[in-house]
């Protein structure tokens, strides 16, 4: 199957992992090969799992709020903040334009 830019750009948008060399492409391609084999696994007449344990029920525990009001005390650790909010990272790479990404993908 073929990666296109596109593609290639909303994934490293999603997981934040850098394509933009020949190695990154290439691994990524392997991974879609890998996961188009599933395809050809035959599933009729087999019912979706609750579980991946067959044998047991999971059984959800109940929700109960045993402390609170500690927002002020759970904010000092973050290392920046927007009024009652953490703010996480922008990610881990700078996100290359998409006419830059198409020299990589050009031999496939």
């Amino acid at each position: 199957q073929q990666v296109t830019a596109e593609v290639l750009g909303q994934l490293e948008h999603l997981a934040l992992v850098d394509f933009r060399d020949a190695e990154g492409v290439q691994r990524l391609r392997e991974a879609i090969r890998f996961a188009d084999q599933l395809q050809e696994v035959n599933t009729d007449g087999v019912e979706p799992m609750d579980s991946v344990l067959e044998d047991r029920c999971l059984y959800l525990r109940e929700d109960d709020v045993t402390e609170g009001n500690c927002t002020k005390e759970l904010l000092k650790n973050a290392r920046e903040k927007v009024e009652e909010y953490f703010v996480a990272p922008p990610g881990n790479i700078p996100l290359p334009k998409l006419e830059d990404q198409e020299t990589f993908l050009q031999g496939s």
